[in-house]
C-alpha cells in the first residue's frame, strides 16, 4: 500500500509543473485583458466627463427659467456641483459612479441610476435577441455555405450577405415594418412589453427589432465562419480525416468548427458595439423606450448628467461583452492549447 501510495504521490508531483504550464497562458491572458478593460474603462470616463464638460448647456439657468436671478443661477450651481474645479468634478463623479450613484437629472431630480434602470432591460433584451439571431442566422449561412464550397448555395449565401453588408439596420428596419406589419399584418410595427410580463408578447414586439439589429451582423459572421471553415477543410488534419473514411459533416462539426470559431469571435465582439449603437436609430424607428432614446431626450434638453450616466453604462456594456469574447477566444483558441500542451511536456 506504501509503494502504491508513493507511486501516486510522485505522479501527482510529476503532473503539477504540466497543469501548472497550461493554466499560465491563460493567467497571462487574462491577466493583460483585465488591463486593457480597466485602461479602457478610464479613458472611457474621462472622455465622457470631458464630453458634459465641454457642453455650453447652463442647467441652473434652464431650470430656473428666464426670470431667475444670477444669485439664484449662482445657488443652484453651489448645489449641482458646478462652481468646483472640473478635476474635482470628475473624480467627485467618478467615486459616486463607483457605488452606482450617476447623480440626479437637471430638470426632473430624478436619479439617473433609477432611469436606467428603466430603460436598460430594453435594450438588453433586444441587443440579446438580436446577437442571438445573428449567430444562429450567420452561423448556419455560414456552415451550409462551407459546406457548398463553390456550389449554388456557397453563391446564394455570398450574394445575400455582400447585399445585407451594406443595409444600415434603419432600413432594413422599415423593410421589415412594410412586409411584415403593413402587407402581411403578422407582428406590430412599434411598441414594446417586458419580457417579465409577457414572454409571448415581448417576442411578438421584439423579433423585427431583433431581425433588423441582427441581419449585418449574421452576414459578417456567415463571410468569417465560410471562410474559416473552408481554410480549416484545407488542412492535413481534416484531409486526413476524410481520407481515413470520416464524412466531411462529420470532420467539420467534430474537428473543424471548433479551430475554426475564434476569428467569427473576434467578428462577433466588433458587432456588439454596432448593435448597441443601432440602437438609437431602431429604437426610435419602432418607438421602444430604450436607453438610447433616453439619452437622446437628454442630450436635447441638456440633461448632462443623464447623458453622462447613459454613456458611462453603455461602454461599461461594451467592454464588459469585449472582455467575455476575448475569454472565450482563448478558451477556443487551438495555438494556445498546443503551446501550454508543448510547455508541459517539454517539463
Amino acid at each position: 500500500m506504501s509503494i502504491a501510495v508513493q507511486a501516486a504521490a510522485v505522479t501527482r508531483a510529476r503532473r503539477a509543473p504540466v497543469a501548472a504550464g497550461r493554466a499560465l497562458p491563460w493567467l497571462r491572458t487574462l491577466l493583460s485583458t483585465l488591463v486593457v478593460t480597466v485602461t479602457v474603462l478610464f479613458l472611457a470616463s474621462v472622455v465622457t466627463f470631458a464630453l458634459g464638460a465641454l457642453s455650453d448647456s447652463n442647467p441652473a439657468a434652464a431650470a430656473l427659467g428666464e426670470t431667475a436671478t444670477q444669485a439664484d443661477i449662482d445657488r443652484l450651481n453651489h448645489e449641482f456641483g458646478l462652481d468646483r474645479p472640473l478635476v474635482a468634478q470628475y473624480f467627485s463623479w467618478v467615486g459616486h459612479a463607483l457605488t452606482g450613484d450617476l447623480g440626479r437629472s437637471w430638470f426632473t431630480t430624478i436619479p439617473v441610476t433609477d432611469s436606467i434602470k428603466a430603460a436598460l432591460p430594453v435594450d438588453l433584451s433586444i441587443a440579446a435577441l438580436a446577437l442571438v439571431l445573428a449567430i444562429v442566422i450567420g452561423g448556419g449561412a455560414g456552415i451550409g455555405a462551407a459546406l457548398s464550397n463553390g456550389g449554388i448555395v456557397d453563391r446564394s449565401v455570398t450574394l445575400v450577405c455582400s447585399i445585407l453588408g451594406t443595409l444600415p439596420p434603419f432600413v432594413i428596419g422599415m423593410a421589415l415594418i412594410v412586409v411584415f406589419s403593413v402587407k402581411l399584418q403578422l407582428l406590430p410595427a412599434g411598441g414594446y412589453v417586458p419580457l417579465a410580463v409577457d414572454p409571448a408578447q415581448w417576442l411578438r414586439f421584439s423579433i423585427l427589432p431583433g431581425l433588423a439589429l441582427s441581419l449585418d451582423v449574421a452576414a459578417s459572421i456567415a463571410r468569417q465562419l465560410r471562410t474559416s471553415l473552408v481554410g480549416e477543410l484545407r488542412e492535413n488534419y481534416a484531409v486526413g480525416a476524410e481520407m481515413r473514411g470520416f464524412g466531411r459533416r462529420r470532420v467539420l462539426f467534430g474537428h473543424v468548427l471548433r479551430n475554426a470559431a475564434g476569428p467569427t469571435l473576434a467578428v462577433i465582439g466588433l458587432a456588439i458595439p454596432l448593435i448597441i449603437g443601432g440602437a438609437v436609430m431602431t429604437e426610435k424607428l419602432f418607438g421602444l423606450p430604450g436607453i438610447a432614446q433616453l439619452a437622446l431626450q437628454s442630450a436635447e434638453k441638456g440633461d448632462v448628467p443623464v447623458v453622462l450616466g447613459t454613456l458611462l453604462v453603455t461602454a461599461v456594456i461594451v467592454v464588459a461583452a469585449s472582455l467575455v469574447i476575448n475569454v472565450l477566444q482563448t478558451a477556443l483558441n487551438p495555438a494556445a492549447r498546443r503551446g501550454a500542451g508543448a510547455t508541459g511536456a517539454a517539463r
